[in-house]
């Protein structure tokens, strides 16, 4: 699941309102320290909504909560059809829909690829489940699809809408996602993300980051998820789930699927 959200996130960076909240509010241009803890926040808030108590889940929704009060501003200037001095605000019911909905689209798309195949009913229920995060949030009910077939239908039209477009200073952000660098080396394994992230992007954004994809990037992939989904099918639960997950499950550390 770790690898969907770098394919969630540059899919939100495409919409400028997006990028520029994170440009003027965030540390993704930071070092791979910052990096570290950012990721270990999400986790901890990730695991608080998916498995925690009510308590908990409470708790991780006010953190975001609060987070999303202090990122707003406006546009420096105009980016697609979005002119100069267009207000931005991470609580805007839209925004939200959006980061939800490439949130959604992007675990499934992991997981089918990786781990197995979910049925209709399995996907619908997924919608239904997260939708809940989204309007605790502020999200907005009427507009929230619940259904796996609604979810692509509203990102096919977003696509199709002019309102994604990538700027110079976008493109620099996506490359600070996917290439996170300690003391100006690589950081291990962001090959690995890097070209799933690239791969599975729809082509539409791939090209407006710029990210050259041929046949045998395309060949390469499939090898790559191959041996993801091997990997997966041999781990024990102990190290393929999260221990929250196993213990709401009723499974074994133990066992293998």
């Amino acid at each position: 699941m770790i690898l969907s959200w770098s394919r969630a996130i540059l899919m939100q960076l495409a919409h400028p309102l997006i990028a520029a909240g994170v440009l003027q509010h965030s540390s993704f241009r930071g070092d791979v320290v910052q990096a570290a803890v950012r990721l270990h926040h999400t986790i901890r808030a990730m695991l608080a909504l998916t498995f925690g108590g009510d308590q908990q889940r409470e708790a991780a929704l006010s953190r975001i909560r609060g987070i999303h009060r202090i990122v707003n501003g406006t546009l420096a200037s105009a980016v697609g059809p979005f002119p100069a001095g267009t207000r931005y605000s991470a609580e805007d019911p839209a925004l939200l829909l959006w980061v939800h909905a490439t949130l959604v689209d992007s675990a499934v798309e992991i997981y089918q690829r990786v781990v197995a195949p979910l049925g209709e009913r399995d996907l619908d229920d997924f919608c239904v489940e997260s939708a809940s995060v989204l309007h605790a949030l502020g999200g907005d009910s009427a507009t929230t699809p619940r259904t796996w077939s609604a979810v692509r239908q509203y990102i096919a039209q977003v696509e199709a809408s002019g309102v994604l477009v990538l700027t110079d200073e976008t493109r620099a952000l996506g490359a600070a996602v996917l290439s996170p660098r300690a003391a100006g080396l690589p950081v291990p394994l962001t090959g690995l993300q890097h070209r799933v992230t690239v791969g599975l992007l729809p082509p539409h954004i791939r090209d407006g980051y710029g990210f050259e994809w041929e046949p045998s990037h395309e060949a390469r992939l499939t090898r790559t998820l191959a041996r993801l989904r091997n990997v997966r099918r041999v781990l024990p639960l102990a190290i393929a789930q999260w221990p929250q997950a196993r213990k709401m499950a009723g499974l074994k550390p133990t066992r293998y699927i």
